[in-house]
């Protein structure tokens, strides 16, 4: 069966306008110019050189002063000494011949790891701390004339307490991280709180909110950049103390390998302790900084 199909002259006039105006519009349809990538911009050496060259020549400038002080000097070692001492040192730098003669690499980890916990009780307590001090203004003014009396002791001072109360040098030792770690932490939570703006906290007693919502979803992300500076400042500070601590207590770390050596009069290991000291510091202070500015919404 041939079945035939017929069309209006009405649908054959539509059809045929429809046709004309596809084709008129692709007479005057622009040619789309193929996708091209976006200009590679130029490298600036500029700005390279700018951020390499101020602190190459200042370590450059460090150690022509230090060769030229110690030219012809018996006692005090030249940088191309202490750097053949260097290379000797840390070409094994995690031997161990006993528990008082380790490489330099177990030593700066177990002070590593000294602090890691101190530093980490001083968080536990002084972050919950600072938030009840910037919350609550009677326990501000309760708690704030002991911490104005007790901040400025020297860490070292609290020392002689850890030893007659932990009889052991090791927890002495964390004890002294931890007051000396847990005073900035304090200070600045409970600066972050007090600086929250009070609509904020306006809405939230509109909202009914219980005081765990208030310090979870309000105070927390407000404050979090003020607790970070004073994490940074805090694990500056315990780095600086385990040294001098780890002098005072003996047993394994970079303060004790540090008077080790001097007992031993080895002043090129002392001078590489130093430096090894110092970049650790560094590292940790650069890493906190990373994560501050991660939270940061200053931007």
């Amino acid at each position: 069966m041939v079945s035939a199909v017929f069309h209006s002259p009405l649908d054959a006039a539509v059809q045929a306008r429809a046709e004309r105006a596809q084709a008129a519009a692709s007479l005057t349809a622009k040619p789309v110019p193929p996708a091209t990538r976006p200009p590679r911009m130029p490298f600036d050496w500029r700005e390279l050189w700018l951020r390499v060259l101020p602190p190459v020549i200042g370590f450059a400038l460090l150690v022509g002063i230090w060769a030229l002080l110690t030219q012809g000097s018996r006692t005090f070692p030249t940088p191309a000494a202490t750097f053949d001492a260097a290379v000797k040192l840390f070409a094994d730098p995690f031997y161990r011949n006993g528990p008082n003669d380790q490489g330099i690499g177990w030593n700066v980890l177990f002070s590593l790891e000294r602090v890691g916990v101190g530093f980490g009780l001083a968080a536990l307590v002084g972050i919950p701390l600072g938030f009840v001090i910037g919350r609550f203004t009677f326990f501000n003014r309760m708690v704030q004339p002991l911490i104005s009396l007790l901040r400025p002791v020297s860490p070292l001072a609290w020392l002689p307490i850890g030893l007659l109360v932990f009889k052991s040098a090791n927890p002495a030792a964390i004890w002294t991280i931890f007051i000396c770690s847990i005073w900035p932490m304090v200070i600045n939570t409970a600066v972050g709180v007090q600086r929250v703006p009070a609509d904020y906290l306006n809405v939230a007693r509109v909202l009914a909110l219980s005081e765990w919502k208030v310090i979870t979803r309000i105070l927390l992300p407000a404050v979090l950049p003020y607790m970070l500076t004073g994490v940074r400042l805090s694990v500056g500070t315990a780095w600086l103390v385990i040294v001098a601590a780890e002098m005072l207590t003996g047993g394994v770390g970079i303060g004790f390998w540090v008077w080790d050596e001097w007992n031993n009069l080895n002043v090129q290991h002392i001078l590489i302790a130093i430096f090894v000291i110092g970049i650790v510091g560094l590292l940790l202070e650069q890493l906190l900084v990373a994560i501050a500015k991660r939270f940061s919404h200053e931007d």
